[in-house]
């Protein structure tokens, strides 16, 4: 017999937890479809140049869950285990927070796979800089 570790799906988690509260809210199956994916998602690789010299490949990921109440905001998560359905249950969790405070804003979350804890403050601004740059197409006014 093996010890097996279930590994817990962030954004099944997420999307379970939204069931529950819809259903006590009694909302349509409509507007669960509305608000159970993410508006967009989008994955960048970009390089960036170490302190070494070396030329590194990173890869980084944009979700933006819902702006029916306003632009979307959240931040960065740099970690070497982030995945895109983290980064999409963080988004999700974002919308709620703002809903619920009654703030105007729609959630999103960034993620970068990188350990920040190895990197100079210098690679985290360019890497931090590059990524933004990536993902302007999906940020700011014309996002």
């Amino acid at each position: 017999m093996h010890n097996e570790v279930k590994v817990l799906n962030p954004y099944h988690m997420a999307v379970q937890q939204f069931e529950l509260a819809a259903d006590k809210l009694n909302l349509s199956e409509d507007m669960r479809e509305i608000l159970r994916q993410p508006k967009r998602e989008l994955t960048v690789n970009f390089p960036v140049r170490l302190d070494s010299g070396r030329i590194k490949a990173f890869t980084g990921y944009r979700v933006q869950h819902n702006v029916n109440r306003g632009p979307a905001k959240g931040g960065i998560r740099y970690s070497p285990e982030v995945t895109l359905d983290e980064v999409k249950a963080l988004a999700m969790w974002m919308t709620w927070k703002c809903a619920v405070v009654g703030i105007p804003f729609g959630g999103a979350k960034g993620g970068v796979i990188c350990d920040p804890k190895t990197m100079s403050p210098a690679e985290l601004e360019r890497m931090t800089r590059r990524y933004a740059t990536e993902i302007s197409i999906v940020i700011g006014p014309h996002g």
